[in-house]
């Protein structure tokens, strides 16, 4: 991606140079939710499994100075935010609605939230309460080693953009409309609920990327593409629990994920991205 010498974002906060130590809550991020699950079916419905994941104690504070290469992940980081602002201030604007913009925060290890603790394993993750998302960049090295992504600066600016496509849920209604008809749902049917939320942040990536062409760098859309892949629920839980439930899905198949980022690439329409449709019926 074509980012060096552009505006970088104002709505970030990086506390990465002061890392929160201690056993959160893997809370609901791109993994954690996904890796917690495939462990309780590893474990076949043993629920001590899902003990391990819950605090248990207070943290500690550790400081350092950040190397030159987080502080590259910083500005790259913030310049893709600030492209994300520019993309939704004027999507909004033409159908007469006011974006406010999302904040950013860069952690390390663990960090605590308006939603609550989370640790590093919960992955990049969007908080409704403060409209923040909270990132600890590691994760995108983990992306990588362990479930098979490319890799690639695109890799992260897809996963941001997938976040903010939760912001932008949150914003219009759709995220608290899913959360009141999940209460009113099946586990099952609740679940489908959530893939076809994730699966339309995924599309509002792919929108995104399609009002941002002129930044894209050979290459970017096959390390969006191959994130996407690696980060479905089936191919999470067959690198984690060696087998897939279907039933356990939140996020969409790698299949789902990387037709819908396509569809918003390819349309630029936010018009086309009713998942649910598609999902529930």
């Amino acid at each position: 991606m074509k980012w060096r010498g552009r505006r970088q974002s104002g709505n970030v906060e990086d506390r990465r140079g002061s890392s929160g130590k201690g056993k959160l809550i893997a809370g609901g991020g791109i993994i954690g939710v996904i890796f917690v699950i495939a462990q309780f079916i590893l474990s076949d419905g043993d629920i001590s499994v899902l003990d391990q994941f819950q605090d248990s104690g207070p943290t500690t504070e550790e400081s350092r100075e950040l190397t030159a290469e987080e502080k590259e992940l910083g500005e790259f980081t913030a310049t893709v935010l600030a492209d994300t602002e520019d993309v939704w201030n004027s999507i909004f604007s033409e159908n007469n609605r006011q974006y406010r913009e999302p904040g950013l925060v860069l952690f390390s290890d663990a960090v605590q939230t308006a939603c609550g603790g989370a640790s590093a394993a919960s992955g990049p993750f969007y908080c409704p309460a403060d409209q923040k998302i909270y990132m600890d960049l590691t994760f995108f090295e983990e992306l990588r080693r362990r479930f098979g992504a490319q890799g690639g600066d695109y890799a992260i600016a897809y996963v941001m953009a997938h976040e903010v496509g939760h912001h932008v849920q949150n914003l219009v209604g759709t995220a608290s409309e899913v959360r009141q008809l999940q209460q009113q749902s099946n586990k099952a049917e609740a679940n489908k609920l959530s893939v076809a939320l994730e699966l339309q942040a995924d599309f509002y990536a792919g929108v995104f990327t399609y009002y941002n062409k002129e930044y894209l760098s050979e290459g970017d859309i096959e390390e969006a593409l191959s994130a996407a892949n690696a980060v479905g629920d089936d191919a999470i839980q067959q690198r984690t629990a060696g087998r897939v439930n279907p039933d356990s899905f939140t996020h969409g198949t790698s299949e789902q994920r990387m037709k819908w980022f396509m569809k918003g690439y390819k349309s630029g329409d936010i018009s086309q991205g009713n998942t649910f449709n598609k999902i529930l019926n």
